[in-house]
């Protein structure tokens, strides 16, 4: 790939070379073609470049941007296959199994594979073999090209020893013994070479001969179900967009309807005709797999977003994917209709949430704390997960024993009470005062100690009524006479 300049300045007159420090010297990282053809190559340091080719075009090494570029274009790939790992710092690595024949054969597929690359600017150089590290050397020291099954060693055998990727020392050692081939060190007995340069080095010639592999890590989770749809004519209207995403979401559910499964987490990607992939990700609070709801939650989703995603000149792909699911259950309904009743809320809380965000409809869960304020916490209403607490009971006759809500931080008051450590009589909140006529407590909450707080003090609280029927929620934070630190009243909530 050629560097435009960004100041319109002609390019391509002379070799072009991508330099960046290296320990104390200022070594080549890339060079293009025409560098290369004079003998230019990664690693050499740029006083000797320098010195063979006079006239050179010196671009600085931006490792930052490569690396992004290289995520952008794994994203791209995806388009290919699911299971797609990065090489750094200039390889991509796809487990095509079971796709060639979507594209007419493997042949087809890299010869997409590379017209779309071109038409990016990119010079690509594509291998494709029965294990990944034999595809690797393909590409980096060879020429490219497709193996057929078993034929690696066949078609590595002329590839120079520094395919293995052992490490220099290693390298040096094979060469020195005479060993510059991969088809000389296939030639070899394995333990003889496992002695002298460690089981690695003949662990990855079996890799490049196709007798073992290793497993590429996927830089993204596999999806448990996926449905794409791909247009000969890119598409950019929202209605046709829309239309895609319901019959991708019936090929979809009638999947997940096979397996009894239900979606959880659905994933829409994008993939635009000039290579930008767009992703969206959508929760439902149950399993999911009715093609209609999918649909429609969706394209609730789409209008939410902030920033409407940007068809350019079209969209060629587009991917439905479960990313997490669920067993189904069947709805049985009783005489008392709650089931239904109970679906039609998770109905509801779904579409609120494809609608606003997930984190924007809560609940409340119980949490393993006997403070008032650490005793619950929100989480999104559609998240299953389970709680680690128990809520308190009403107290008699049905009284709640808290109030529904707490002020946090708790407002400091000025209590006048008849004893000590009795109950309030009359206190002050807010610039007006307020007299007691009903109290019961004290209710004694120890401060845990086993957390790093600097509530160290226990509380009495008090549930307390004035003259005008209101009520409150105070507690009496340290006790007089013990400690030197003065005694507080705090009003932690109101009673409805």
């Amino acid at each position: 790939m050629r560097l435009a300049s960004k100041d319109g300045r002609k390019q391509g007159e002379h070799p072009l070379v991508v330099v960046a420090r290296r320990g104390n010297i200022l070594a080549l990282v890339g060079a293009d073609a025409s560098a290369r053809r004079q003998g230019l190559r990664p690693g050499l340091a740029f006083a000797d470049a320098k010195a063979r080719v006079p006239q050179l075009e010196v671009v600085e090494h931006d490792e930052t941007a490569d690396a992004e570029l290289l995520e952008r274009l794994a994203d791209w790939c995806d388009r290919y296959s699911p299971l797609i790992a990065t090489e750094p710092p200039d390889g991509i690595v796809c487990d095509i199994t079971g796709v060639p024949h979507l594209f007419g054969g493997e042949a087809g597929l890299v010869a997409d594979m590379e017209a779309r690359l071109k038409a990016q600017g990119f010079a690509t150089r594509i291998g494709v073999a029965g294990t990944a590290r034999a595809a690797r050397a393909l590409a980096r020291f060879g020429r490219g090209g497709i193996v057929e099954p078993g034929g690696e060693a066949h078609a590595l055998a002329g590839l120079p020893v520094e395919a293995l990727e052992a490490g220099e020392k290693t390298t040096m050692g094979l060469r020195r013994a005479g060993l510059t081939a991969i088809g000389d060190l296939a030639a070899r007995p394995r333990k003889p070479l496992a002695a002298r340069f460690g089981d690695a080095m003949t662990a990855a010639l079996a890799q490049l001969l196709g007798e073992i592999d290793r497993p590429i890590t996927p830089r993204r989770p596999l999806p448990d179900f996926v449905a794409e749809q791909r247009f000969a004519d890119p598409i950019g209207l929202m209605d046709d967009i829309v239309a895609a995403l319901a019959t991708l979401s019936q090929d979809l559910c009638k999947s997940l309807d096979r397996h009894g499964q239900g979606g959880r987490c659905f994933e829409a990607a994008f993939f635009r005709a000039d290579g930008k992939v767009t992703r969206i990700e959508l929760l439902s609070g149950q399993p999911l797999k009715e093609a209609g709801a999918l649909t429609r939650l969706l394209e609730m989703r789409l209008e939410a977003l902030v920033d409407p995603i940007d068809p350019g000149f079209g969209f060629d792909m587009i991917r439905l994917s479960v990313l997490a699911g669920d067993d189904m259950d069947a709805i049985q309904g009783g005489l008392d209709g709650r089931a239904m009743a109970l679906v039609e809320v998770r109905d509801l809380l779904d579409r609120l949430s494809a609608r606003f965000g997930a984190g924007a409809v809560q609940r409340f869960v119980a949490d393993d704390s006997h403070l008032p304020e650490r005793a619950a916490r929100a989480i999104p209403a559609i998240s299953d997960e389970t709680p680690v607490g128990t809520w308190r009971k009403a107290g008699p006759f049905g009284v709640p024993a808290r109030p529904l809500f707490l002020f946090y931080p708790p407002p400091l008051i000025e209590v006048i009470a008849e004893v000590p450590h009795g109950p309030p009589r009359r206190f002050s909140w807010r610039r007006a005062w307020f007299d007691i006529v009903a109290a019961e407590g004290p209710e004694r909450i120890a401060p845990e100690w086993w957390r790093k707080t600097s509530d160290t003090r226990a509380r009495d609280y008090f549930r307390i009524e004035d003259e005008k029927g209101r009520r409150f929620w105070v507690f009496r934070y340290g006790f007089y006479g013990i400690g030197t630190e003065p005694v507080r009243w705090y009003l932690h909530g109101v009673f409805p």
